[in-house]
């Protein structure tokens, strides 16, 4: 794609703004002003560019759209669920990134609804903010909004699944790796997992890391199918490791798929006469404070490193306002913090 002469409009395809105007025999400006609606233009003037721009199969791109209004200095925040806890630190990794360029933050809650979503978005865009960050409350894809707005928009956490979109994701299946790959660096060779549910790309995206990993390390995960998917609490983590440990009284660690599945993994580890780490090593997602802090010992997890992600994705809005546009998923990358959970007898942790 490439600008027009006056920088309003580009096209799809190599169709300028300038193409359109010289076949309806128009100025750039007044054919600007006809596909954009504007006043001042004669109905011949403005049918003449509608039938150039239709014959011309000429597309307005949004982001010059947005780059030829005045900026207001103003970022729309929209989220799918403000009382999730993931998605709070993005807020304040997005909210320090536009704070240090003097940006003013208009947030609102479509509380995982579509109908609201639409119509937080246009409240948004009535208040002429210069462009929009999505933040999602699963990393499960998701459609892209209904209405494309003419301003840049740029999704975080919960992926778009039109690649023409710029989406931030934590890179889940380097999770899953990083956690195998610790287990079997301190030891570990009978390693099991004990997931979530298995309708959340988070679930799926780990587990296909750490099965991953055990190849690689020439190893295969311990359990049946029946024991890798469950719910997102500690009670299918207590449940789910009885069963485990029944069927193979063997495994020496278990991936839990989150921290609050790791804290019931735990718990039956230690019902079942077994020691953590001596005998049963553990290592959750999330590194949720409040949990691994909280845990006997404490966790080891994976930390999905949220805040750069929203720090991250509220940088690339900025630039794409400022004109350079990216398209496509970023993966981040996350971090395993090594704690009493699954550290060797010697090893520095960070209890």
């Amino acid at each position: 794609m490439s600008d027009d002469d006056s920088g309003t409009d580009t096209t799809a395809t190599t169709v300028t703004l300038a193409d359109v105007a010289r076949a309806a025999g128009v100025s750039v400006a007044t054919a600007s002003k006809a596909l954009n609606g504007k006043a001042h233009v004669s109905a011949r003037a403005r049918e003449a560019v509608t039938a150039a721009a239709s014959a011309l199969a000429f597309v307005p791109n949004p982001f010059a759209r947005a780059l030829n209004r005045a900026p207001t200095n103003t970022i729309g925040m929209l989220t799918s669920d403000l009382d999730n806890r993931f998605v709070l630190p993005i807020l304040l990794g997005a909210e320090d990134a536009f704070g240090a360029g003097s940006l003013s933050v208009l947030l609102a809650d479509a509380r995982d609804s579509v109908l609201r979503e639409q119509l937080q978005l246009q409240s948004l865009l009535t208040r002429r903010v210069d462009g929009v960050l999505v933040v999602g409350r699963t990393t499960n894809p998701r459609p892209p909004m209904q209405s494309k707005p003419n301003v840049p928009v740029v999704y975080v956490y919960a992926p778009s699944t039109d690649d023409q979109d710029l989406s931030f994701e934590p890179d889940n299946e380097l999770a899953g790796r990083l956690a195998v790959d610790h287990l079997v660096a301190v030891g570990r060779r009978r390693i099991a997992i004990v997931n979530g549910e298995d309708t959340y790309a988070a679930a799926r995206d780990r587990l296909r890391g750490a099965a991953a990993a055990t190849e690689d390390h020439g190893l295969e995960l311990v359990g049946t199918p029946g024991l890798v998917f469950g719910a997102w609490n500690e009670a299918w983590g207590r449940q789910a490791t009885v069963r485990l440990l029944e069927a193979h009284p063997d495994v020496d660690a278990i991936v839990a798929g989150s921290d609050h599945i790791a804290r019931g993994v735990m718990d039956a580890v230690r019902e079942s006469g077994r020691r953590i780490p001596d005998d049963v090593a553990v290592v959750g997602f999330d590194n949720w404070d409040i949990l691994v802090e909280g845990a006997r010992p404490h966790l080891t997890s994976v930390d999905m490193n949220l805040q750069e992600l929203g720090r991250l994705a509220a940088e690339a809005l900025v630039d794409t306002i400022d004109g350079n546009v990216r398209r496509g998923r970023v993966r981040n990358p996350v971090q395993l913090v090594v704690r009493g959970s699954s550290a060797p007898a010697g090893e520095p942790t960070r209890d």
